[in-house]
């Protein structure tokens, strides 16, 4: 068994029809259960990053594994796979099913991803676990994730990333429209959960005031180039 959950080699990427965009990263690797912080500005290839990360582009070279796979080898349909069973996601803005209760938007994850499914267990009581561990009110589950405030929707996020134990968490921005003293709350409970289960956590922001929390902080600049044409 490897003890890492993340592993980068020699990634390079051009995207098409972008005039001379380029992202190289030779090498980033993350330890199982150690959290990251990765800073970057707007423009410097935080969302390419990511994307080559959950295989939603593939690399023009090189190897991107994920709990042990190297996920350039797979297929469209093995990648989706693969994510669905491997990385849980944070969105910068949830993207939770607008009419769904929070019920459906744990279990989200779990429909496309059987090991993961397995893994849970009772799924509803896992779910219900998660929201109680999160400081979700007690019937939440069955509540429309319309009718709940943003605090409450970013938990039932994060507890739809969480759910089913995931090796490695992604968390997009998740506190940039939080003030600091939610975003320390959150922190709290994203940390509590993920230190329970041993979970690897990259997390981008462009706040370095973050950094203090997680055991590393890169900066996109010292792991990757970027190659523009010139105007």
């Amino acid at each position: 068994m490897t003890d890492t959950t993340l592993e980068i080699t020699n990634v390079a990427y051009r995207w098409p029809g972008r005039a001379g965009f380029s992202l190289t990263v030779p090498h980033l690797s993350i330890a199982k259960g150690e959290s990251v912080l990765l800073l970057g500005e707007s423009g410097s290839g935080k969302s390419t990053f990511l994307s080559l990360i959950c295989g939603t582009i593939l690399p023009d070279r090189g190897r991107v594994d994920v709990a042990g796979t190297d996920i350039t080898t797979l297929s469209g349909g093995q990648r989706d796979k693969l994510r669905a069973e491997q990385i849980g996601v944070i969105f910068q803005q949830f993207n939770l099913l607008p009419f769904g209760s929070v019920m459906d938007n744990i279990l989200l994850p779990l429909r496309f991803a059987p090991a993961r499914r397995e893994r849970t267990g009772d799924a509803t009581a896992a779910a219900s676990q998660l929201c109680a561990a999160l400081g979700l009110p007690t019937g939440v589950t069955r509540a429309k994730s319309t009718a709940l405030s943003v605090g409450q929707q970013q938990r039932v996020a994060v507890a739809r990333a969480l759910i089913g134990q995931p090796p490695l968490i992604i968390a997009d921005e998740p506190t940039s429209a939080l003030d600091a003293n939610s975003q320390a709350a959150f922190l709290d409970l994203l940390f509590a959960q993920t230190t329970t289960h041993n979970t690897s956590l990259l997390m981008v922001s462009h706040d370095p005031r973050l950094g203090e929390r997680f055991d590393r902080v890169i900066r996109m600049e010292d792991i990757a180039q970027i190659e523009r044409a010139a105007a």
